[in-house]
């Protein structure tokens, strides 16, 4: 009886070792679950060393080995960070500095094969976000034969504050950034071992919304980054017109005056400071990239103006409201007046200019122009920015996305209730776009929004797997060099460029 016991036993080890496949990183064993999909997840990868102690606001270091077999079935902490954003639903392992995880899913048996992967930075401004969310979950696109990982990096004071102090100690003689450089390890990880999961290095797409698009926009210019990727997909944003980081010396001196509001007399103090505490006080003050002269050798805009980019193909795009009305109008009625006198107060002696680029003929008019504008001025300008450069001094296909599908109302609203925004609002289209509509509860989604999803999905995994977003089961997708753009909405096609006027406006502002 005891044989038979045991002899159990060891069937039953054999089947939860079948269910949860093991594979054999650079650093160690990992052990991840195979989901009902039969899609299986790594979760909680560890790419890079614990950023604390004195590693606080240091490059990220190569991860250490371990022993044994590291069970991978569940996400790792996320990044220190403010509650900001309502709409981020987390599943992390609460939150800390030592947060430098990432997360993979493969197809089903894609051990041995040579799949496309796709790598996903999260959105947040550089102030929050998570590769944990929902929205971002990897197996709706693993579904459809391609790896998914997404990626943890530092945000705000932790990730992108620079000091003179810093500068000076670096290697490089660079400070910030560091939040960039973390994405960079994770793509120098990839490339080490996406084989074991059945990936093909020389077949990774970089992709992100807002921030995450910027930081997509920062990897491509960056020289480190080079031949860890080939293609990049950038939703909502770029480090390109008005999203163009600082200089190293302004950054500087925003950390010279974090540190001096603190009372801190040196860095050393300020690593010695307990994390909550340091979350706590930068809660006033805005830390992004900066033009560090290492990540980041010169202005991204000067990097793209002189073809010094990487060369690869770029499919990216914007929403149809990333900005709203009343960021033009405040809280005045959208009439022709009040728009024309808006723009006065904000524009002055080119305000002229303004209203040609985005006319409102009549007050019926004055949403969609204020929208317009409000959009551009947000993020929508520095996407453009971002697809006209590389168009320009790249030589691989580009093509430009116009994401219109607006949200349907809420799962719980009354009855009656009518939507009232003006369009795709910006973060939108992440759900459609990875597949992951069914983990948002808060919207009644319905026929429209599957289908649309379902064509952006398609567009993505193309994009991925050849560099091209065309094949079988959607409609025809030009280059930019064509003179085309794709609107993405259930009935989705092409669309002749005809905003040219819109940006060359923008672009007198901010291309000097």
């Amino acid at each position: 009886m005891k044989k038979i016991f045991l002899a159990a036993l060891g069937l039953l080890a054999m089947a939860a070792n079948a269910q949860n496949p093991q594979i054999k990183t650079v650093n160690g064993t990992l052990e991840g679950i195979t989901e009902a999909s039969g899609v299986v997840s790594y979760k909680g990868i560890p790419f890079a060393q614990p950023p604390v102690g004195n590693l606080r606001w240091k490059e990220p270091q190569s991860p250490n080995n371990w022993t044994g077999v590291r069970k991978a079935d569940h996400f790792g902490p996320q990044a220190m960070q403010r509650y900001i954003y309502s709409d981020m639903q987390f599943r992390s392992d609460g939150k800390s500095e030592d947060c430098l995880y990432l997360n993979v899913w493969t197809p089903p048996n894609a051990k041995g094969q040579k799949l496309a992967v796709l790598v996903y930075f999260y959105g947040g401004g550089f102030q929050a976000g998570d590769g944990s969310e929902y929205r971002y979950d990897g197996e709706a696109l693993a579904k459809k034969g391609i790896i998914t990982v997404t990626v943890n990096y530092r945000l705000g004071i932790f990730g992108f504050m620079a000091h003179p102090e810093l500068t000076a100690e670096s290697a490089h003689h660079a400070s910030g950034n560091y939040g960039l450089m973390d994405q960079h390890a994770a793509l120098v990880w990839v490339n080490k071992n996406i084989v074991a999961f059945g990936g093909d290095p020389s077949k990774v797409t970089i992709a992100g919304e807002s921030a995450g698009s910027m930081s997509v926009c920062g990897q491509v210019a960056s020289p480190l980054s080079k031949g860890l990727f080939r293609a990049a997909i950038g939703e909502s944003g770029a480090l390109l017109g008005n999203l163009s980081p600082a200089p190293l010396s302004v950054a500087e001196q925003n950390g010279v005056r974090f540190a001096t509001a603190v009372h801190a007399q040196s860095i050393a103090e300020l690593r010695n400071a307990p994390a909550d505490s340091l979350l706590k006080w930068s809660s006033r003050m805005g830390f992004g990239c900066d033009v560090d002269g290492y990540f980041l050798p010169q202005a991204p805009q000067a990097i793209f103006n002189a073809g010094k980019q990487m060369d690869v193909a770029l499919l990216a795009g914007w929403n149809s409201a990333e900005g709203g009305p009343n960021s033009i109008l405040g809280k005045s009625e959208p009439t022709v007046d009040n728009y024309k006198a808006a723009i006065q107060k904000m524009y002055n002696d080119r305000a002229n200019d303004i209203l040609e680029a985005y006319p409102a003929a009549t007050d019926a008019d004055v949403v969609q122009a204020a929208t317009n504008l409000a959009s551009d001025r947000f993020i929508a300008y520095a996407t453009w920015k971002f697809v006209d450069m590389q168009s320009k001094t790249a030589h691989k296909p580009v093509y430009r996305y116009f994401f219109n599908k607006r949200r349907p109302i809420m799962a719980n609203a009354p009855a009656g209730t009518i939507d009232q925004s003006p369009g795709a609002v910006h973060s939108a289209e992440i759900e459609y776009a990875l597949g992951n509509l069914p983990t948002n509860k808060v919207y009644a989604w319905g026929p429209d929004d599957f289908k649309t999803s379902e064509i952006m999905q398609n567009f993505f995994v193309n994009f991925v797997k050849t560099g091209n977003p065309n094949g079988a089961g959607v409609p025809k997708w030009d280059t930019v060099k064509d003179g085309k753009f794709m609107v993405i909405n259930q009935d989705a096609g092409q669309q002749p460029i005809s905003d040219a006027k819109r940006y060359a406006v923008m672009d007198s502002f901010f291309n000097k």
